[in-house]
């Protein structure tokens, strides 16, 4: 209280008040309602006092307040603040709040898709939007003051995250960059890196959750604490956490405990009373269904609530089985509001667009207060389903984790049904930093006093893995940075071959590498203390025992040599065997789950690659499709084949015979029977072994045998410390041979694709030839393919509707590969254009094997998909939305994202093509007027 202070004390506490007053963060602070947070004070005074900052808080803790100040800052100054995002949502949001407070004349909105008075002193963009100004040196750049970088943990994003980087490293040293980021356990080796390339960089890191969460299993009727009641809120403090013992009772009895009617215990049937007392037990656990979930968190005060599903058909399933079990989340005046709201947000959409979205049912779902949440829906319904659930007119949305991303969206409660999800190739349990993003959704700063995530009773939960993941709220930043060809032409053509690779020493994909090497040195120091003991222990006074250790692993390798090609020789006999079989031959197969007599159906695939892709699947063999006498139709692999195998007999197949009949197989395994069942397939004679002629065992085992050190004593005790030495020695090697590696290893990269480019003359030395610069205005994964295709003049002649087929293989990328269905195809020059394409596409494919650029390490031109040709080429012909997808198979908002990213490479392609003798230009203008139509043109988010 300011009397019990002294004159002096009081006068010190003035003046400190003036001082702050004096500041630009003290106006800005008066634009908030509520007080800022220490760690947004912290970031705020570094901003004002002229130094960078990286911001490493948890989701929904407020730290987009200290790039506002940023921007307040760069307008108080008369400068520019450029606002990147990671994705066009965020970017579209972003604007949205920035004009409501600064208004339309000052902010202003670039996204690939959308461009809104990009002359603004505050711009709102995509991160590969600035990043594109840079590489063209655009006159917006003049006056920039200030970049933030919000949610900059992207750059772990092993498809974009080269984007953030290349930005980072690009940027005038007179613009102050402000990173946003996500909590992350290498914030202070982020922050060095930004120290290193950006100069003084401030780290602010805050742990601390604005709402507090509380953690929940639901099994059954009951809602379990994760941990006990005693300790704090989450977790949030130093106090020690402890697994609530009742979960763990629980897990113990359900994880242990199966009841199952034919269960023996001792010889007996299970005791009535065990039985009974499981029946209980059971009747209390169960996974709860959708609706019940909902109801169960309704009456519990816990709405709204996200609940992720990692598939968008269970999103949309949730939301219908909700509606089946007559789940009411809004009253009368809520049904109004959200009629009114939706009606108002669609009304840009024909009405016979409507049918075909499924507006109907969507909007009686919303009606409700329910809604599904996926990237498969319509970015304007994605739109309306974010404003209400903001506005709380949706209580209940059932999303796939693209939410977690950014948009802002929270609420009072998450629920993860499961903690598995498909990752592109396998299922796989979520990282603690998928589960803190996800969670991280629950507690709406000054609106919940505490938040809730609930994961649901599965069979197999492990309480102490889950608190785990929760206890876990932190995940490392890893970089993902690899040089491309666009980059490589336009660092050569702004800085040189020298200076461009210094550049690219300063990445924190190397400065993170260096860093690696440092550990690594050290274990080589201690090995190599190791390695002098275990010499000494091999030491034999009868001679060089390190000699004759050579010798024993020389003969030990050379036997397992030898039998290793034993073993190829007999796949390759086999191999051979079953590329000889015929459709009708009857075969006796040797071994595995269907050994015995079958009829061959089908003789497989032959040998080799099973797509043109390098690294993809290869196959040793034919793989036959048979029926065995039991009926069964199987597809055979070489594993069931050790020896080789001949037709025992031959059978006609009938015409009408169907696979997939039971009376089909049933009368055609009896004929297999009656025809081949007497006979007995002949044993396969074993083979001499190799070893037993091979003159190098030979002359190894004499000089063995002759060696002075094979008569000690103590020879296998030598023996023993000889295999360390070996192994110790071994492990050596590998971590010199890593730190070789990880030296330079991205200047190496740039070093390849430069001289792959200069090889297609791209590049001169230092100069960017024209073929260079036009593939310098070409970005993404398939740039150089892009360019080439350009310079071979293979979209020359085509319509406007045809070019946008050709571009779509450019961009598309199919969720889930489907090699056996070839895709539709336009028909004529489309088809031929398409064709070239993937011609051209192996050529590069083969020059990249050539040169050592491997596409595994993220580098490279990866097969361009043709499955959007047709979808692209009917839209852009002026075909109805249904007719289209329909035919495409596929949700309406992918669709609209594919065709967003169609519109963008031609826009690409209309920069880069050739002005004079050329068509493409014109038509690739003309292709983008016909894709940006109906749902593809009102939908604001790409």
């Amino acid at each position: 209280m300011t009397e019990d202070l002294t004159p002096a004390e009081a006068y010190a506490a003035a003046r400190a008040r003036n001082a702050d007053a004096a500041t630009a963060l003290a106006p800005f602070r008066e634009m908030y309602e509520f007080g800022l947070d220490p760690f947004q004070i912290e970031a705020c005074q570094a901003l004002e006092a002229g130094k960078g900052v990286l911001v490493a808080a948890p989701t929904g803790s407020g730290k987009t307040i200290v790039g506002e100040f940023a921007v307040h800052l760069a307008l108080t100054q008369g400068r520019k603040c450029f606002y990147t995002t990671p994705i066009k949502a965020l970017s579209n949001q972003k604007y949205a709040d920035l004009v409501k407070r600064y208004g339309n004349d000052k902010v202003g909105l670039l996204t690939g898709d959308n461009s809104v008075n990009g002359d603004a002193p505050i711009v709102v963009m995509t991160t590969e939007v600035l990043r594109n100004m840079l590489y063209a040196g655009s006159q917006a750049l003049s006056g920039l003051g200030y970049v933030v970088m919000d949610e900059v943990h992207y750059l772990s994003d092993r498809f974009r995250g080269a984007v953030w980087e290349e930005v980072i490293i690009h940027l005038p040293e007179s613009v102050t960059l402000v990173s946003l980021s996500a909590t992350v356990s290498n914030a202070e080796e982020f922050g060095d890196w930004l120290d290193t390339v950006r100069g003084d960089t401030e780290v602010i890191v805050s742990e601390s959750r604005p709402v507090p969460l509380w953690q929940h299993v639901l099994a059954g009727r009951r809602m379990y604490d994760l941990f006990e009641e005693e300790t704090d809120h989450g977790g949030r403090g130093a106090t020690r956490r402890e697994l609530n013992p009742d979960l763990l009772r629980l897990a113990r009895t359900e994880n242990t405990r199966t009841y199952n009617p034919r269960d023996r215990r001792r010889g007996k049937m299970i005791r009535e009373a065990d039985r009974e007392r499981e029946r209980r037990q059971r009747s209390r656990i169960w996974t709860p269904g959708r609706p019940e979930v909902i109801e169960r968190l309704d009456a519990e005060g816990l709405l709204p609530a996200i609940t992720f599903i990692f598939s968008r058909a269970g999103c949309e399933a949730a939301v219908q089985q909700c509606l089946y079990a007559g789940l009411r989340l809004n009253d009368e005046d809520g049904r109004r509001r959200v009629r009114e709201i939706v009606e108002e947000r669609t009304a840009a959409i024909p009405g016979e667009d409507l049918h075909v979205l499924g507006y109907y049912e969507w909007l009686e779902a919303l009606e409700r207060g329910i809604a599904a949440h996926h990237a498969g829906m319509l970015p304007t319904f994605k739109e309306v389903v974010e404003e209400l659930f903001v506005r709380g007119l949706v209580k209940a949305v059932f999303a796939t984790e693209t939410l977690a991303l950014g948009i802002n969206m929270p609420a009072r409660s998450v629920v993860l049904e499961k903690l598995v999800k498909w990752n592109g190739e396998q299922h796989a349990d979520i990282t603690p930093g998928e589960y803190t993003q996800l969670t991280g959704r629950a507690g709406r700063r000054g609106i919940d006093v505490e938040g809730h995530a609930v994961v649901l009773w599965q069979r197999g939960l492990d309480p102490e893995h889950l608190a785990g993941l929760a206890g876990t709220r932190t995940y490392p930043l890893r970089s993902s940075f690899k040089p491309s060809y666009n980059m490589a032409v336009n660092l050569v053509d702004q800085f040189g071959r020298h200076r461009s690779r210094e550049l690219l020493e300063t990445s924190f994909a190397q400065f993170q590498a260096d860093r690696s090497v440092v550990g690594i040195s050290r274990q080589v120091q201690k090995n190599e203390e190791g390695l002098q003991g275990y010499r000494e222990g091999m030491t034999c006074h009868l001679g060089d025992f390190e000699e004759y250790a050579r010798l024993r692993r020389d003969l030990k390798d050379r036997e397992t040599e030898l039998a290793r090609q034993g073993a190829a020789q007999r796949r390759a006999q086999a191999a051979g065997s079953l590329e000889k079989l015929k459709p009708g031959d009857v075969i006796h197969v040797p071994t595995g789950k269907f050994a015995g007599l079958a009829l061959v159906l089908d003789p497989g695939i032959p040998a080799g690659r099973t797509n043109g892709h390098r690294g993809f699947e290869h196959h040793d063999g034919p793989r036959p499709l048979v029926l065995t006498a039991e009926r069964q139709v199987k597809r055979l692999a070489s594993i069931d084949f050790p020896v080789p195998v001949e037709a025992l007999e031959r059978m006609r197949i009938p015409k009408s015979f169907n696979p997939r009949s039971p009376q089909s197989r049933r009368d055609l395994a009896s004929a297999l029977r009656s025809k081949a069942g007497h006979i007995n397939p002949e044993r396969h004679r074993k083979q001499r072994s190799a070893a037993a002629d091979d003159r190098e065992l030979a002359r190894l085992r004499t000089e063995i045998r002759a060696h002075p050190c094979h008569g000690c004593d103590e020879r296998e005790d030598h023996a023993r410390w000889a295999e360390r030495y070996h192994r110790l020695q071994r492990d050596t090697q590998q971590l010199e041979r890593r730190i070789e590696g990880r030296t330079n290893t991205i200047a190496r990269t740039f070093d390849r694709i430069v001289a792959l480019l200069t090889e297609l003359d791209y590049l001169r030395g230092n100069e960017v030839t024209e073929n260079g610069k036009r593939l310098a205005r070409l970005y993404g994964e398939l740039d150089l393919l892009a360019s080439e295709c350009l310079r071979d003049r293979v979209w020359e002649g085509l319509n406007p509707a045809e070019l946008a087929a050709c571009a779509s293989a450019l961009v598309f990328e199919a969720r889930q590969s489907d090699d056996a269905v070839a895709p539709k195809l336009p028909t004529g020059n489309a088809k031929a254009a398409l064709g070239e394409m993937v011609r051209i596409w192996g050529r590069l494919d083969a020059l990249e094997e050539e040169f050592k650029i491997n596409q595994a390490e993220g580098v490279g031109q990866r097969e361009p998909d043709l499955g959007f040709a047709w979808a692209a080429y009917q839209w852009a012909s002026d075909k109805s939305l249904d007719e289209v997808l329909r035919e495409a198979e596929m949700p309406a908002g992918d669709f609209v994202r594919w065709c967003k990213q169609v519109i963008d490479v031609l826009g690409q392609i209309a920069a880069a093509a050739p002005r004079e003798n050329s068509t493409v230009a014109k038509n690739a203008r003309k292709a983008v007027d016909s894709l940006l139509r109906g749902v593809v043109a009102y939908s604001s988010v790409g």
